[in-house]
């Protein structure tokens, strides 16, 4: 079965919303981070917050797949899941393999 128009207009607003928070968040917490940098540079706090910023930016996109997934897998669009579940996994091969380094 396919996915119907309007199930992919559905996920493609989840989609819209969810990259906006963590784009939003990531943004508060790197602000945030910055700040109290340039206020005292050593203190481990900015540092802190200036690394779980990054990594809120940098996972924002995977847990975009991870979401599309599952709206696949709900809409039984079998391609698309297939498809989001090889890019998955290319991600998470990419991740262990930059952290082996």
């Amino acid at each position: 079965m396919r996915a119907t128009l309007d199930g992919i207009g559905q996920l493609e607003q989840r989609l819209g919303a969810l990259l906006r928070a963590g784009i939003s968040a990531s943004t508060l917490v790197l602000v945030a981070g910055l700040a109290l940098w340039m206020a005292q540079p050593d203190r481990p706090l900015s540092t802190t917050l200036l690394q779980a910023g990054l990594f809120m930016l940098m996972g924002t996109p995977i847990v975009r797949v991870v979401v599309s997934l599952a709206g696949y897998v709900r809409m039984r669009d079998w391609l698309f899941v297939a498809t989001t579940a090889a890019v998955l996994v290319e991600l998470g091969l990419g991740i262990l393999s930059a952290l082996r380094r």
